[in-house]
């Protein structure tokens, strides 16, 4: 934590919008990024105003996830139940990219991995040698010999 203000709005206008103290908690990040949290909050501790405002954005990060990667435009159901079966489903999909993702050896991103599942859903290769080295072409396949019917 770098410092822990407290501060009253001075101009007129803001001034009678909200008229009470705020708080201005300035922390650094581990990159080195300096960011400051303006707060009504004045009971907690620096460092716990700092972590809320951290999950808080893992939050938002997730959210945004969900709206870039899992589309959902329109619902194929209007009940509350077919809603919420579109929504856990949509979830599921998330937490199985991303289970993939971290288990594959190559660099994806999340957008990427998504992207390339869409493209290659009916093509046949072993998943985890796709997803370990997604450029090279797969073995070529053993076509069993077919067999002749005799007709008499």
């Amino acid at each position: 934590m770098i410092s822990d203000e407290i501060i009253r709005l001075t101009s007129p206008a803001t001034r009678k919008r909200y008229p009470n103290v705020l708080r201005l908690v300035t922390i650094e990040t581990e990159q080195g990024e300096r960011l400051g949290f303006l707060t009504n909050q004045i009971t907690l501790a620096a460092s716990t105003i700092a972590e809320i405002y951290k999950d808080r954005w893992q939050i938002e990060v997730f959210f945004k996830l969900i709206k870039q990667n899992l589309r959902i435009k329109s619902f194929v159901g209007t009940s509350a139940n077919a809603v919420w079966t579109q929504i856990w489903t949509a979830l599921i999909a998330m937490l199985v990219i991303r289970f993939l993702q971290l288990k594959a050896r190559f660099g994806w991103s999340f957008s990427n991995l998504v992207y390339f599942l869409r493209m290659n859903l009916l093509v046949y290769r072993d998943l985890w040698d796709w997803l370990h080295d997604p450029f090279t072409a797969p073995p070529p396949q053993v076509v069993p010999a077919q067999l002749e019917l005799g007709w008499a």
